[in-house]
């Protein structure tokens, strides 16, 4: 049935409202009780976007709300592929991700009843959406879209979940697109008071080593202009969480970039050292914080986040802002007065020339190799996908953004398989970036079955599956708290990723010596579709600086 007739299938409806919403893509697979969706996307402008799993197409519109802003949409049939969203969904919600994911259900009828591929999936995501929806009547369609898109793009954004039962779909829409939303209790915070923000910059005017550390609230509010001037304004350093990367940049003289487990040791030192921290959009995780007891004492310890669920959830702060971002800042700063830093920015200076990232190219082929040569290939202008791992810290380390928007990784969930279907996504939603996807022999297997999504759209995407043939964060974890004592994360028998890729028709090169490096990566930015680089970096290599869990960063590795 064609959008031209008058009376509409709630299929139709669906795909009007998604229209409306502005989206651009819905990445996923079909199955039997979405077929309805499926028949209507035929008429629809929206372009669909035929993944290998379902995981893999929740990253992949997660890796486009990333890049782009704008709200990542993923279909799924009933059952199982619906529960095959819940990693992704699980992801996204850790990282405040905009996702709306649209699930087939069975019949109205028949729920509950364990019908054929029936499952919860309302009440399976609960824990892991800003909200959840089961549509019961065809005429509620638009109204529910229109609601799943604000819920999920506004305040601390998220993942919403629109589950649909079958005969809602392929039933008759007799109702309106013109239609209010109903959200009692869910509201905009108003800003704090004047005289909040003034105790606020008292705070920092009596402070003499001021350290402002920045989150990914910084990139989700568009605040990294106000966080800029902030810096510049009091003369403070700035540091970042792994998401946190490009909200200021880190190529400036007042960064000192990411903090935490294995952040860099000037960062953690100016940590120690601080007598305030600022944290902006940052929950004070424990990769940042393992051990609140001994974390910044004797530091006053402000506070700036949109969801006051997070004041004083970890750290008891001193002094605390709610609100979003970029309007605390742009508030903040008419009140802000240069702090006496000079003796500080020396200090932490001096931090940054005794302790440098550094890597011994004499070891062989390693991962902050490709990642440095990559980043000066680039010019630092790529966005760069990671999986999780011991990559995903040296990419973290050695590729210095300088942009918000540039750096995708799965922080708090710390999802293995994340980075190259979220690499996927981000290249659709930027076309004309350059991406690169650095990803471990581990997690790279995990969904590159999409490998054949990558081929059929010819996307330029650079993915480079650093093998070592283990599972490289946890046997350096082992070596180093459990005696050497490796279980469970020797990868013999992984593929030759070249030949891989090469049934896939995608462009492989074997990276394998560090004489290599530079004349590859070239080869490979220069190709036009996208390209499986497969470097055989030593075997045996560990992350540093390291702050061991549960320890502060008093007790830091390096």
């Amino acid at each position: 049935m064609s959008t031209e007739h008058k009376s509409l299938t709630g299929a139709q409806a669906l795909l009007k409202g998604l229209e409306q919403q502005g989206v651009e893509y819905i990445f996923g697979i079909p199955g039997g009780v979405v077929i309805p969706i499926f028949d209507a996307l035929v008429n629809s402008k929206i372009k669909f976007i035929l993944t290998r799993h379902e995981q893999g197409a929740t990253h992949m519109a997660d890796g486009y709300a990333r890049a782009t802003g704008k709200t990542g949409v993923v279909i799924a049939t009933s059952g199982p592929g619906a529960t095959n969203t819940l990693t992704g969904i699980m992801t996204a919600h850790m990282d405040s991700i905009p996702l709306v994911i649209l699930t087939g259900q069975a019949k109205r009828a028949v729920i509950g009843k364990d019908a054929f591929q029936e499952a919860d999936i309302f009440g399976m995501s609960m824990p892991v959406v800003k909200h959840s929806y089961l549509v019961r009547e065809i005429n509620d369609i638009p109204r529910i879209i229109k609601e799943a898109f604000y819920i999920a793009s506004t305040g601390r954004p998220g993942p919403v979940l629109v589950d649909l039962p079958s005969d809602v779909s392929s039933g008759v829409f007799t109702g309106t697109f013109d239609v209010p939303m109903d959200l009692k209790g869910y509201h905009k915070t108003s800003l704090p008071s004047k005289k909040d923000f003034i105790n606020f910059a008292k705070a920092f005017k009596n402070s003499r080593k001021p350290l402002l550390l920045a989150g990914h609230g910084v990139i989700i509010s568009k605040a990294d202009k106000e966080l800029k001037e902030l810096a510049l304004k009091l003369g403070a350093p700035v540091v970042n969480t792994l998401l946190g990367k490009g909200a200021f940049p880190e190529t400036h003289v007042l960064s000192l970039g990411m903090l935490g487990m294995h952040g860099t040791a000037y960062a953690n030192k100016a940590l120690v050292s601080c007598d305030l921290v600022c944290s902006i959009g940052s929950r004070w995780d424990d990769r940042i914080n393992g051990n609140n007891d001994e974390f910044c004492i004797g530091a006053k310890k402000l506070h700036i986040d949109i969801d006051p669920a997070e004041i004083g959830k970890i750290v008891k702060p001193d002094l605390s802002l709610i609100g979003d971002a970029r309007e605390i800042l742009q508030e903040l700063l008419k009140y802000i007065e240069p702090a006496e830093t000079k003796e500080w920015l020396k200090e932490v200076a001096s931090y940054k020339k005794d302790f440098p990232l550094i890597y011994d190219i004499k070891k062989g082929l390693t991962v902050p190799l490709l990642v440095d040569e990559v980043f000066k290939l680039t010019k630092g202008k790529a966005i760069v996908v990671t999986d999780v791992g011991q990559h995903q810290m040296w990419t973290s380390q050695f590729y210095k953004c300088a942009a918000p928007d540039q750096w995708l990784s799965s922080g708090g969930a710390g999802t293995m398989g994340y980075g190259f279907p979220a690499a996927i996504g981000a290249q659709f939603g930027r076309p004309h970036s350059l991406v690169f996807c650095f990803s471990g022999d581990g997690g790279f297997q995990m969904t590159m079955s999409d490998l054949a999504t990558a081929a059929i759209h010819k996307l330029p995407v650079k993915v480079i599956v650093n093998e070592n043939k283990y599972l490289g964060m946890v046997r350096q974890w082992q070596e180093l708290f459990f005696d050497n004592r490796k279980s469970g994360v020797d990868l013999r028998g992984n593929p030759d990723f070249v030949k891989i890729a090469n049934a896939y028709g995608i462009k492989g090169i074997s990276i394998k010596k560090p004489s290599e490096v530079k004349a590859k990566l070239q080869e490979a930015i220069k190709h036009k579709g996208p390209v499986v680089i497969h470097a055989h970096i030593i075997k045996e290599d560990n992350v540093f600086p390291m702050i061991p869990a549960g320890k502060s960063a008093h007790h830091m590795m390096h």
